[in-house]
């Protein structure tokens, strides 16, 4: 108990810890698509966009 270290809380199922980079705020930088050379290296993310359309024909 005293003196233990903690390690980092990660997705067992991906063995990942969730990461978002350094100088992003919100959302700026995740609508870029990766160039060849990051998708080379690995360093690219698909990312998904979501978004809820409300909408109620009851009330047109």
């Amino acid at each position: 108990m005293a003196g233990e270290t903690r390690k980092p809380q990660v997705d067992r199922k991906s063995g990942d810890e969730t990461k978002l980079a350094p100088g992003l705020d919100g959302v700026e930088g995740l609508n870029r698509d990766a160039t060849q050379a990051e998708v080379a290296r690995g360093e690219a993310t698909r990312v998904v966009k979501l978004e809820y359309d409300e909408y109620d024909p009851s009330e047109s």
